[in-house]
């Protein structure tokens, strides 16, 4: 006899094909925007990257219906990546110090994909984006803590500090000799300043996390007042 999942063709696995369909098709556009626009720049046509990912163009559209909700896509993608790099370090149990060299060497490797405001993308304000963030900076903080607690790290540093070095390093020079070495001397510089207590004080005050919102607020204001070019 014919049973009810052969009648309606609706076993759970059928149901979990469609939906990890979707999630591939929508990894190949999102890689696909990354590799197009390292190559073209940001402006890189929307038909270009369609055709690297392999669909039409009207795909590309139903998903993402302008620029932004594609730079927008990206960014998420891009946080959900370091929230994933900081939880698998989390779970190595590094020293703090440690764990702050794995997560600069983890997020080097990773760099092109990191589409984020530090980086020209456009800030992106939503409860889940603003959430990501602070996922980041708290996770950070952690480390930086275990590494204050254990004599590794100096006081004076917060999890900005961090985050600010990693975009610098995570942007390569574009005639320079080979990128990867180059930020490989400026992480294990950074490293050993981390534990620079007695080389002097910071300049400035500590630049926090609600400083870097605050930045990121004002300019979603100032974009959303600005119609750009019609």
């Amino acid at each position: 006899m014919t049973g009810k999942n052969e009648r309606t063709g609706g076993s759970p696995a059928s149901g979990r094909r469609p939906r990890r369909d979707a999630e591939a098709n929508r990894e190949r556009l999102l890689a696909a925007a990354v590799s197009a626009m390292l190559r073209e720049g940001r402006n890189v046509p929307l038909a270009a990257i369609a055709a690297e990912a392999g669909v039409g163009v009207g795909t590309l559209y139903r998903r993402y219906p302008d620029r932004q909700a594609l730079l927008h896509a990206l960014e998420h993608r891009a946080y959900d990546l370091l929230v994933r790099i900081l939880a698998e370090i989390e779970e190595l149990g590094c020293p703090g110090r440690a764990a702050i060299g794995e997560y600069l060497a983890r997020c080097l490797a990773v760099g092109d994909q990191l589409v984020l405001p530090l980086r020209g993308a456009p800030p992106l304000m939503t409860a889940e984006a603003v959430r990501a963030r602070r996922t980041i900076n708290r996770m950070l903080d952690a480390f930086l803590a275990r590494g204050r607690s254990d004599g590794t790290i100096r006081a004076d540093v917060d999890a900005t500090d961090v985050i600010v070095f990693t975009t610098l390093i995570t942007q390569s020079l574009p005639y320079g000799p080979d990128w990867r070495l180059m930020a490989e001397r400026q992480i294990a510089i950074f490293l050993g300043a981390l534990a620079g207590e007695g080389l002097g004080d910071l300049p400035g005050a500590a630049i926090t996390r609600d400083d870097v919102e605050d930045a990121f607020a004002a300019q979603a204001a100032r974009t959303a007042g600005d119609p750009g070019p019609s």
